[in-house]
């Protein structure tokens, strides 16, 4: 499969499109501000139905039939529409978003989307909502243009991204037909500090648990058990600690036997990029970075293509203002593991199994929360170029390629059970705050998403 994009052929013939987008952007941003108003938290399970009911209700609304399919979480919605061309393109969203929580830290009401200063703020304004209301905002314009679509155009968009995808995985094994196309575009993309669009091929994998003990039937006043009784919080930090030295390398036997380094093409990828340090110092406060790392190339590649074990948060005993003198009876840990090619969840499980146990941690349980394994598609694909080559009249320079990014998602199934490219394209940026209270997208953005994609789709469809 090949395509060819030549720029000064094909500025002009997409001035009609351009147009329409320009004269249609209030209107359409009216229905993202609807899409944002109906609340869709996974994580709490609220008004995720009503929300997959919205979603379908806009897809209808640009002729695509569109259904409710049910899993043992929060529903998919599925769309299709025929086009010209025999070829299909698969678009990947999601409609669940993050709890809103803290509220006070909003400086306007999260499911009330406002915009100021050339900004729409609000919860999943950016992850992921507004990207599917500009990739529809692009299908308007093809479709007031040509009445019709010139490819066929599939949309997956599910309602439990925030929790994992937990049955992600299986809906697609279980409708392989269904989701059957030749390319897939990823839910989210943007452009990096310096205003560059970036092009992440790969995202890497994830086994998030949570570490659980329950040492005493009851918390006690710590004068009477702290020399007698075990203390769940010890027995946690303890277990906790058996995972990783002090060098930062994980001590679960066989954690790295499926770990697959860097290509000399992925190094010479992440060469290309700029270099990350001193932006991380200012934006995240960081002073140094672990493992005697500087910056250049060595900080970009042991960012993504290193797995990790990361304490995420810790709960035990009391934790209010004051003193308290108390021995707690349970202690819990959520713990993340990033997986690099090819290392799964599954044996990452059993790996961890078996060494809290041969610690003498068998009394630790282990609650699997979910996860995936990392998926990546290969940065020299004709349909990436193509992606790649219509980004640069739109941003005035073409997209950087980054093999793969620390992040996860749930594109393994795509990648190896559809065998799709996966390509992403997107209006996010540095500041987005996406997860963080005022969560935010630049219109600007918004509506150079909202051109890209229709280039994208008519270049796809040739």
């Amino acid at each position: 499969m090949t395509y060819s994009y030549i720029k000064g052929e094909n500025i002009r013939k997409f001035d009609k499109l351009d147009s329409y987008l320009e004269k249609n952007l209030d209107d359409n941003l009216e229905e993202l501000k609807r899409y944002v108003a109906q609340p869709s938290i996974s994580a709490q399970n609220l008004g995720l139905d009503e929300c997959a009911v919205l979603v379908k209700e806009m897809l209808e609304k640009r002729g695509f039939n569109a259904e409710i399919m049910s899993t043992d979480g929060a529903p998919v919605v599925f769309a299709e529409r025929k086009g010209k061309s025999n070829k299909t393109l698969l678009i990947y969203n999601h409609y669940d978003v993050q709890p809103p929580e803290p509220l006070e830290l909003w400086e306007s009401p999260p499911f009330e989307p406002e915009i100021r200063n050339g900004k729409m703020y609000g919860r999943g304004v950016s992850d992921d909502k507004s990207h599917l209301t500009s990739r529809l905002f692009a299908i308007d314009a093809i479709l007031d243009e040509d009445g019709e679509l010139p490819c066929n155009i599939k949309f997956i968009i599910e309602g439990e991204e925030e929790t994992a995808s937990v049955h992600l995985h299986e809906f697609v094994t279980n409708n392989m037909d269904k989701l059957k196309a030749d390319a897939c575009i990823w839910e989210f993309g943007g452009v990096d500090h310096r205003d560059k669009p970036m092009q992440y091929l790969g995202l890497r994998g994830i086994c998030y648990v949570e570490l659980s003990v329950e040492s005493l039937g009851t918390d006690v006043h710590s004068g009477l058990g702290g020399s007698i009784f075990p203390n769940a919080a010890w027995r946690l930090v303890w277990a906790l600690n058996s995972l990783k030295g002090a060098d930062e390398r994980i001590l679960i036997p066989g954690f790295y036997d499926d770990v697959i380094p860097p290509t000399a093409r992925d190094r010479e990828l992440m060469d290309n990029l700029p270099d990350v340090a001193d932006d991380y110092k200012t934006r995240y406060g960081v002073k140094e970075f672990i493992k005697g790392i500087k910056g250049g190339t060595d900080l970009k590649v042991e960012e993504v293509f290193t797995p990790t074990c990361t304490i995420c948060g810790l709960n035990s005993g009391y934790q209010g203002p004051g003193s308290k003198t108390v021995q707690p009876a349970k202690a819990s840990a959520k713990v993340d593991f990033r997986l690099v090619p090819v290392q799964k969840p599954a044996d990452i499980l059993k790996k961890l199994r078996a060494h809290l146990d041969a610690q003498g941690f068998s009394d630790i349980e282990i609650t699997f929360l979910g996860g995936e394994p990392a998926a990546r598609t290969d940065p020299d694909d004709p349909f990436i170029k193509m992606v790649v080559d219509t980004s640069t009249e739109i941003y005035g320079v073409p997209m950087e390629i980054v093999p793969m990014v620390g992040g996860s998602g749930p594109s393994y199934p795509f990648v190896h059970d559809l065998g799709l490219p996966v390509a992403t394209m997107g209006l996010g940026y540095p500041d987005t705050k996406a997860h963080a209270p005022n969560e935010n997208i630049r219109i600007d953005l918004y509506l150079k998403h909202a051109m890209h994609m229709a280039r994208v789709i008519k270049e796809f469809a040739k």
